[in-house]
C-alpha cells in the first residue's frame, strides 16, 4: 500500500524548530484517506498508527528535508521500516527541476492555494498559535493540496517516462 507524506514546519531542521502539520495520504485499494496531524498529536506512536499497512512512501524532497526532520522531531526513522520513493528524484531525471509548486506549474497541476508556499505556511502557524483558528484551516488546507497533488505528479512522471515510479 502506498501512502503520500508532506509535513509543515516552524522553520527549518536545527533550534528550536518543529513539525506543525504531518500531512499523509493513503491509498487503500478502493479507498483514499488523508490523515493530518498537527502540533502535539504529531508523535511516533500516531506516525506509526496512521501508516498501518503502508509500503512505500513518496514525498517531494522528503529525503533531504521531511524524514530527517521527522527523524530528529518526534524521532521516528521511517526509513527504517517504509521503502521511500523521493519523487523530485524521478522529476530530475526528466529534467523537471525546482520545488514542488514550479514542477507543478510545469505540468499544469493546479493549486486552490497558489499563493501559498512553505515561508507563509510558518506565519499561518505563528498566526494560528496568536489566536487565529483560520489560520490553521488554510494551513491545512495547504497541506492536504502538498499530498493530494503528490499521486497526481507520480502519475504524470509515469506517462512521460513510461515506467512506474
Amino acid at each position: 500500500m502506498d501512502a503520500y507524506l508532506d509535513i509543515e514546519t516552524t522553520g527549518f531542521i536545527g533550534g528550536y524548530s518543529y513539525p506543525t502539520v504531518v500531512g499523509i495520504a493513503i491509498d487503500f485499494p478502493g479507498d483514499w484517506t488523508v490523515e493530518q496531524l498537527v502540533g502535539e498529536d504529531i508523535t511516533p506512536a500516531a506516525i506509526e498508527h496512521v501508516l498501518e499497512g503502508v509500503t512505500t512512501i513518496y514525498t517531494y524532497n522528503g529525503g533531504s528535508f521531511d524524514l530527517p526532520f521527522l527523524a530528529w522531531k518526534p524521532g521516528i526513522d521511517l526509513r527504517r521500516n517504509f521503502r521511500h520513493q523521493d519523487l523530485m528524484h524521478d522529476c530530475h531525471r526528466a529534467n523537471l527541476y525546482g520545488g514542488l509548486k514550479v514542477v507543478e506549474r510545469r505540468l499544469s497541476i493546479k493549486r486552490k492555494l497558489p499563493d501559498v508556499d512553505g515561508r507563509v505556511a510558518v506565519d499561518l502557524w505563528h498566526k494560528y498559535q496568536a489566536g487565529d483558528k483560520a489560520a490553521l484551516q488554510t494551513l491545512l488546507e495547504y497541506n492536504l493540496e502538498d499530498v493530494e497533488n503528490l499521486p497526481i505528479l507520480r502519475h504524470k512522471l509515469e506517462r512521460r517516462g513510461n515506467r512506474r515510479t
